[in-house]
């Protein structure tokens, strides 16, 4: 039952400022759309901040063109076990600890050398700044409608019914 007087669901949260709901639904967007990450590194990264932020429309969204992209559901089974799962590439272990690390102890983060030398040799730096904003989204979203506890009985399947890009 959300905390706030609206029905559970995804948008009509939102609707109560329209004009708020529409730069969040824009910088979803974007984040879905434009970036540039392979969406295995990308959605590693969100559901372990989905994780962090027990928001269970987050754990609960899917990709239509994930298979596509060698998304299956043992990438989401396993995130808990990103440092240690064979599955995951080295890449997407350093995408799961820049999430993690974010949501958890930004500051410590900051000053870790031996992760920024890590994280570095591995990305390129507007790959980080691309991987650093789609956090920025999946961390104050979904902690907002945890907190909230809007739209958490909900699945959600992104670019459903729409062709994947080239």
């Amino acid at each position: 039952m959300p905390n706030i007087d609206v029905p559970d669901d995804l948008m009509s949260w939102m609707l109560l400022r329209p004009e708020l709901g529409a730069g969040m639904g824009a910088f979803s967007e974007a984040v879905y759309d434009k970036s540039s990450l392979p969406l295995r590194e990308r959605e590693v990264a969100r559901m372990r901040i989905a994780e962090v932020n027990e928001c269970e429309l987050c754990r609960n969204t899917r990709d239509e063109w994930g298979a596509a992209a060698g998304v299956d559901e043992a990438l989401y089974d396993h995130i808990l076990e990103w440092r240690t799962w064979p599955g995951y590439s080295e890449r997407e272990r350093l995408a799961a600890e820049f999430a993690e690390r974010l949501a958890l102890d930004h500051v410590a983060m900051k000053r870790d050398a031996d992760f920024w030398a890590r994280l570095r040799a591995a990305f390129t730096d507007d790959e980080i700044v691309d991987l650093g904003i789609c956090c920025a989204l999946w961390l104050g979203s979904g902690r907002l409608m945890s907190t909230l506890d809007v739209a958490q009985s909900c699945s959600l399947t992104l670019h459903e019914g729409v062709n994947a890009p080239g």
